[in-house]
């Protein structure tokens, strides 16, 4: 998980924004104003995040990272603010999301109760099964 320092620093220093023109219905707005918004990340070139956090990012979701940068756009408000915010939101889940620490599952066996319960019913099971047969 990042920390909220870490955060900062990343929207401040390391990341880029790019704007064009939304496709799409919408007349005027969208043929004129550049509202859609592409951020770039460069994942090995940051100095905020840490090495291991590095290639967890790289390994986990190579399918995301072209090369090592990150890109995500946003272009569902007819703002170029909110499509903005809307990127950093975006990237954010993202690395919250792969860099989130796995829970190990731990071995449980099963009760006495539950045991019992499957094989009440595949006991059920097998007499329908019988009541099925034909009598010779």
């Amino acid at each position: 998980m990042l920390t909220e320092e870490q955060k900062e620093l990343i929207f401040k220093r390391e990341v880029k924004f790019h704007t064009s023109r939304s496709g799409g219905k919408g007349g005027q707005n969208v043929n004129k104003v550049e509202t859609r918004v592409e951020l770039e990340f460069d994942v090995k070139e940051s100095d905020v995040l840490t090495q291991v956090q590095k290639e967890v990012i790289l390994k986990k979701y190579s399918g995301f990272v072209k090369g090592s940068v990150i890109k995500l756009n946003a272009e569902k408000h007819r703002t170029q603010l909110k499509n903005k915010e809307e990127t950093k939101l975006k990237l954010e889940h993202l690395l919250n999301k792969i860099l989130k620490p796995v829970k190990k599952r731990l071995a449980t066996k099963p009760k006495k109760s539950s045991k019992e319960k499957k094989l009440k019913s595949k006991k059920l099971h097998g007499e329908k099964k019988i009541l099925r047969r034909k009598i010779l």
